[in-house]
């Protein structure tokens, strides 16, 4: 998948890196993910973001446009989200849920997640899709 990562902080490069395994087209930057850098996330297939990114109706819209049509956060919390925003786009969206809240097991659910999705499987309670799809049959909880 080719993938843009925001936010990323120095300790999380090399995590996230590892982690990936040169499977997926993988770009990192340090930049915030807002309307001013959404470029970086043209061509990419999904954003993944900090909770520190705010993504709210405009912002999804924009991501949309341009093709995105997944989002991880590296976060539980998706508070900074709008899941009904995004369920009307049909925006996939996933968390990484694990209480282990390290950067090396962030990066694990994060890359996890992304190679779940292109197996077509369902990402169990990362998924916070708002809409039913085909697959959840396939959960891996």
């Amino acid at each position: 998948m080719r993938v843009v990562a925001y936010n990323i902080q120095e300790f999380e490069k090399q995590t996230l890196a590892k982690a990936n395994a040169k499977v997926h087209d993988l770009t990192l930057i340090s930049n915030p993910l807002n309307l001013a850098t959404i470029r970086y996330a043209e061509g990419k297939e999904v954003v993944i973001v900090s909770p520190q990114d705010n993504l709210d109706k405009e912002l999804l819209n924009a991501l949309y446009k341009i093709g995105v049509k997944k989002i991880i956060t590296r976060s539980h919390s998706v508070n900074h989200i709008d899941l009904k925003h995004a369920g009307k786009l049909a925006l996939h969206v996933a968390n990484t849920p694990s209480t282990d809240d390290s950067p090396r097991s962030i990066a694990i659910q994060t890359i996890d997640n992304l190679n779940n999705w292109v197996d077509s499987k369902c990402l169990g309670a990362a998924c916070h899709c708002s809409f039913d799809c085909s697959n959840k049959n396939n959960s891996i909880l």
